[in-house]
């Protein structure tokens, strides 16, 4: 009896994604940022608070955020401005802006004990660590938005690079700010990132009525 050759049949696993929301995480919107920064002021909490204000300035990478130095934003006793570093993925420069509220809480989280004589910005908490992982910064976005009642899958470390961006092109429209700010080499890549054509298009389609 001839047995033709049948596809080996394998067990069904559930799909990696099944009950995630998968995709771009959303940016936070203002008063998502002002909620979090008074739970963070409340608490006293200088690291956190000093991370979530220069992650939103800085419209960097996780892996960039995350291995800043002192000496990238600390010069003659002072904040800077302004700073540039070399991003990690591109190898090109980028440059932020460091307002004054983020230079303030900076300044409080360096005086604390755990900087003295640090190298990076933000330690580690172990010897063989020198500074937080990427990891860890992304369950500390976690616990910031579900602090405010957000739910956590539909955010995380892009949606603090984000942020600024997504409210300098709805006020601005200038693509090409936004490109310089997040350091992207194509412009393509800054209309996907921030998903510019779909919201044109339901702007448009939300003024016009038949």
């Amino acid at each position: 009896m001839h047995i033709s050759n049948l596809p080996a049949v394998r067990a069904c696993h559930p799909a990696w994604n099944k009950g995630r929301i998968v995709g771009q995480k959303r940016p936070l919107l203002p008063k998502h940022v002002w909620a979090i920064r008074v739970r963070l002021e409340i608490a006293n909490n200088h690291r956190e608070l000093a991370l979530f204000n220069l992650a939103i300035d800085s419209k960097l990478r996780g892996c960039d955020l995350v291995k800043l130095k002192v000496a990238d934003v600390f010069v003659a006793g002072q904040i800077k401005e302004r700073t540039s570093i070399i991003q990690s993925k591109t190898q090109k420069p980028v440059c932020f802006e460091i307002t004054e509220g983020t230079r303030k809480s900076l300044q409080r989280w360096m005086g604390e004990s755990l900087m003295i004589g640090s190298e990076f910005l933000w330690p580690g908490r172990f010897h063989e660590r020198l500074h937080i992982s990427t990891r860890q910064y992304a369950r500390l976005v976690r616990g910031w938005v579900k602090s405010i009642g957000l739910e956590p899958s539909s955010y995380g470390t892009h949606s603090m690079r984000r942020t600024k961006v997504s409210q300098i092109y709805k006020k601005t429209g200038n693509l090409r700010a936004v490109q310089l700010l997040l350091g992207h080499t194509k412009m393509d890549s800054t209309v996907r990132y921030l998903g510019v054509e779909l919201e044109d298009a339901l702007v448009i389609a939300e003024a016009v009525e038949i």
